[in-house]
């Protein structure tokens, strides 16, 4: 069993992706190679005759004592493993060794390699073993630990954490915890997959009567200094994203403030079905009229592929043919209690590409909202889809490409009573 130590509030994990073509034991075993040649014949001053001729190349299964073929014992679950990576030592020329073997799933698996040898084709089949060696992902030690008075304890109400191959990791903890009166208690805590790997860190409860409130010390920014403080880039846009609690947005004032653009909630989904944002067809309506480039995003909890696939249906049946200038923008944020929604990290991953299937079957491009942290340790992000950066900081250091920057949560701008995210777009950064 590996453990490891966590001491920060969010754990970094090396994401592995199973993608592109798979090479497993339950293909037809191949005997021969067809190799077509084409030549051309010169026969009369004005004519040419091409000839095609078609030879075969017979690949044997009978390995000479002489070859060496030696591989790893074991592969990571959902790595992205080629057959050059599987060969470990050979002295013979491998003939596809791109190609990607079967690691879906833990257990035995063969894979058949192929080779030239002396000038002859062959085939064996090298077994090895998916294995899970990755510990459980900690997506929230505890960003609100607080214990109410009175109440049972429930440490699945105030941690969150996900393991790339495990459904339903166990999380256990030493320590007691009385809810009987105002305290608190100092835990440590082990989250552990089915594979043995375990996570530790320590929390620490307070117990309370009443659960406070998150304070907001946060300074707000004028929408002009905001264009001020970042008009040394070169070809960048200036936006908005909006939703029902910005309420009766003025759409020409904010035109006023220098925004040029504003990505507007349409709708939400958490357990039942999708709801529409409550001014959704006002700020659209709007905001096309006041001549700003409009796109939309939904704000997701799907756990399933089907799911997505239904939300997104659903979007565009609302859309009803209008044309965005922004790809429609996948929003997933249940990450404080994740084990809820009983998904590994790839599982998310297919949520979100079959949302952007779905959307491209229908003629709408996809983009995928996160922050900086999720998307350097959670998405992959397998189709290279446009990204929506949330990184609330004067410069961002994210190394990712990314074609919009949500820089700040706090703006204020002519035209809406209150707080506004705040935008730019790079306009270089391609939205396909």
């Amino acid at each position: 069993m590996k453990k490891y130590r966590l001491a920060t509030i969010t754990a970094a994990a090396l994401l592995l992706t199973g993608c592109g073509k798979s090479v497993g034991a339950d293909e037809e075993a191949t005997t021969s190679a067809a190799t077509t040649t084409t030549a051309t014949v010169q026969t009369t001053a004005a004519t040419t005759t091409a000839t095609t001729v078609t030879t075969t190349k017979k690949i044997s299964t009978d390995i000479p004592d002489s070859v060496v073929l030696d591989s790893v014992a074991e592969v990571e679950v959902y790595s992205k493993t080629t057959i050059a990576e599987l060969i470990t030592d050979n002295n013979v020329k491998l003939t596809a060794p791109a190609d990607i073997i079967d690691t879906d799933g833990l257990g035995e698996k063969k894979a058949k390699v192929s080779f030239q040898y002396e000038g002859s084709l062959y085939e064996k089949e090298v077994a090895y073993n998916v294995v899970d060696t990755t510990p459980p992902l900690i997506l929230n030690s505890g960003w609100e630990p607080y214990a109410k008075v009175g109440e049972p304890f429930n440490i699945d109400r105030i941690i969150g954490y996900v393991d790339n191959y495990d459904r339903a990791p166990t999380v256990t903890y030493s320590g007691e915890v009385d809810t009987s009166e105002v305290g608190r208690a100092d835990l440590a805590v082990t989250v552990t997959d089915s594979s043995g790997n375990s996570t530790d860190f320590d929390l620490t409860v307070l117990i309370l009567n009443e659960i406070p409130r998150p304070e907001d010390n946060n300074a707000r920014v004028a929408y002009s200094d905001f264009i001020d403080t970042y008009s040394y880039y070169d070809d960048i846009s200036y936006g908005i994203d909006v939703s029902a609690w910005q309420t009766n947005v003025d759409y020409n004032a904010v035109k006023d403030e220098g925004c040029e653009f504003v990505l507007m909630r349409m709708g939400y989904y958490y357990r039942d079905e999708p709801v529409m944002d409550d001014y959704y067809r006002q700020n659209m309506e709007n905001a096309s009229a006041a001549g700003l480039d409009v796109g939309v995003y939904f704000y997701s909890a799907d756990n399933t592929e089907e799911g997505a696939r239904e939300h997104a249906r659903w979007i565009i049946e609302q859309l009803d043919g209008r044309q965005l200038d922004f790809p429609i923008a996948f929003d997933w944020e249940e990450w404080a209690t994740f084990q809820e929604y009983g998904m590994n990290i790839r599982d998310l991953n297919n949520v979100f590409e079959a949302f952007a299937d779905e959307c491209e079957k229908h003629g709408y491009s996809a983009m995928l909202y996160s922050s900086k942290n999720f998307l350097n340790n959670f998405w992959e992000n397998r189709g290279n889809h446009p990204v929506w950066l949330a990184h609330y900081v004067d410069e961002t250091d994210y190394e990712g490409s990314f074609a919009i920057w949500q820089a700040s949560a706090y703006g204020r701008i002519d035209g809406i009573a209150g707080d506004v995210d705040m935008n730019i777009r790079f306009n270089s950064v391609p939205l396909e």
